[in-house]
């Protein structure tokens, strides 16, 4: 019995330390080396790596707005005109699933307060509509559609409400989190929680001090699985909504002494705040040597990267003809999940209640060239060697938590992939298992010629995936070197691929 209370204890403080791992406190008296190395062993939370593996999500705007042809609604609409009467959260659902995309996000409510189920605390809901005369519930139905198709839910709930007039008085903050209430115990499990910063005047002329901690708090408490996005502690935004990181993209980033003290009040259990991280958002490197080396801790906080299929957020008759196509959405995967995110692709359903043809057309098409890039692996067919390390079968198995490693403290290695005839391919794919940490810095990679071995690809982090677009290169011989890294390198997976060009 002592024993096995001994062996529990202790399995209790790996859990426990396992925890903290998302975040790690730098001492004043750290040196360059101590830094690197606690850099290197800052990992996601259990939540945060499930989010990533994702790759793809997708956001459906829809609302009032979508009846009224705006934006942004100034909550005094009359929502008499909500009737979407061929309504499918089926078809929506489907449609994104088939294009290879693992979770959605609905606009519960907008900034202008007009919710899409009935919530009791205002009349501004779906239950004052014509749409299924007054007993709709589109936040079930859509909740409904991701169990029956095995897609992950989310909601968004906007903080900014230019309806209510509690906006601005501490009376909000309790209507909000009556509404979080509603969405977080009447759908079933609930995997993302997404807010944004918009923090305009409400209908009295006045603006919201938002309780975001006690926000967080419920979330933790009744859906503890769930990320919380952008305007929250899991998961920030990458800076734009063009679909385009950085090339340069660390979810390792520094943090203030202030915000390492306010982190370690919240919580001995889990990140419960935003991480105050270190300079802007819109700096292309903020998280490579220089910029850790004399922060007060470090955090685990990957971006995601939001863009809309169309050049609104909800759906315009008028943009119909302006839907990204199949190459424009591969391009943005390219720049999103191939430079270290998640892409958000907002998908706005029509006034019918419909993911418009033209969208789901284009939809189709993305998956199509998607299979037909990264179905075949050329990289599979190589010999490899590498000049330190061990492991090299573990580059094509598909598997992150499998993967390539130096030997002994060596932070640089050369893999060789030599093949019985030449191949031709235009993508580098890479993927480390992040699960252990982020850890490359910088990376290049060349082709033999018959006579000389020629550069064709560099970069520098890599994280979960990185992906570089090539010019079409016939060879046999292929060599990619890791010029530096924080401790041991984990290369999870090594592709080469060819994307075929548009007919």
């Amino acid at each position: 019995m002592k024993k096995f209370c001994i062996l529990f204890l202790l399995l209790f403080a790996i859990g426990a330390n396992a925890q903290q791992r998302n975040l790690v406190k730098i001492n004043k008296n750290d040196d360059e080396k101590t830094i690197i190395a606690k850099a290197a062993n800052v990992v996601p939370s259990a939540r945060q790596l499930r989010w990533q593996e994702l790759e793809l999500t997708a956001f459906f705007h829809f609302g009032i707005n979508t009846f009224t042809n705006r934006e942004w609604g100034d909550g005094k609409e009359d929502i008499s005109q909500f009737n979407p009467a061929q309504l499918d959260a089926e078809q929506w659902v489907k449609t994104v699933k088939n294009a290879g995309f693992k979770q959605v996000i609905i606009t519960a409510k907008h900034h202008d307060g007009f919710c899409l189920w009935p919530s009791k605390f205002t009349r501004h809901t779906i239950a004052n509509t014509p749409y299924k005369d007054g007993k709709g519930d589109i936040v079930k139905e859509v909740a409904d559609a991701c169990k029956k198709y095995d897609v992950g839910f989310g909601v968004y709930l906007s903080p900014w409400d230019r309806n209510s007039p509690d906006y601005g008085s501490d009376a909000y903050n309790t209507y909000f989190v009556n509404q979080l209430t509603e969405l977080l115990t009447q759908y079933g499990q609930v995997d993302e929680v997404w807010f944004d910063g918009a923090n305009g005047e409400g209908p009295n002329g006045k603006k919201q001090v938002y309780d975001f901690n006690s926000w967080y708090s419920l979330i933790r408490k009744l859906q503890p699985q769930a990320v919380i996005a952008v305007q929250g502690p899991d998961v920030r935004w990458v800076g734009t909504e063009t679909g385009v990181g950085r090339e340069t993209e660390w979810s390792v980033l520094p943090i203030a002494e202030q915000s390492q003290e306010k982190i370690a009040e919240s919580s001995q259990k889990d990140i419960n705040v935003i991480p105050g991280v270190l300079g802007s958002y819109k700096d292309q490197d903020r998280g490579s040597r220089p910029k850790i080396r004399n922060a007060a801790g470090l955090v685990w906080y990957p971006a995601e990267t939001d863009v809309s299929i169309r050049p609104g957020w909800f759906y315009h008759p008028a943009e119909n003809p302006k839907v990204k196509t199949a190459d424009q959405l591969m391009n943005i995967y390219f720049t999103s999940v191939g430079r270290n995110g998640v892409l958000l692709l907002n998908i706005p359903p029509n006034t019918a209640g419909l993911i418009a043809e033209s969208d789901v057309k284009n939809l189709n098409a993305f998956s199509e060239k998607m299979q037909a890039t990264f179905s075949n692996n050329l990289a599979k067919k190589a010999i490899v060697k590498a000049t330190s390390g061990k492991n090299t079968e573990t580059l094509f198995d598909g598997k992150l938590n499998t993967y390539f490693t130096t030997s002994k403290k060596d932070t640089t290695a050369t893999l060789e992939f030599k093949f019985d005839k030449s191949i031709k391919f235009n993508v580098l794919a890479l993927q480390e298992n992040i699960s252990v940490g982020q850890r490359i810095e910088k990376f290049s990679a060349e082709y033999f010629d018959g006579h000389h071995w020629i550069a064709f690809a560099s970069g520098t982090t890599v994280g979960y995936k990185r992906l570089l677009k090539l010019e079409e290169i016939n060879t046999n011989r292929v060599r990619f070197n890791i010029l530096s890294s924080r401790l041991n390198p984990t290369l999870a997976e090594f592709g080469l691929y060819f994307l075929a060009p548009t007919k």
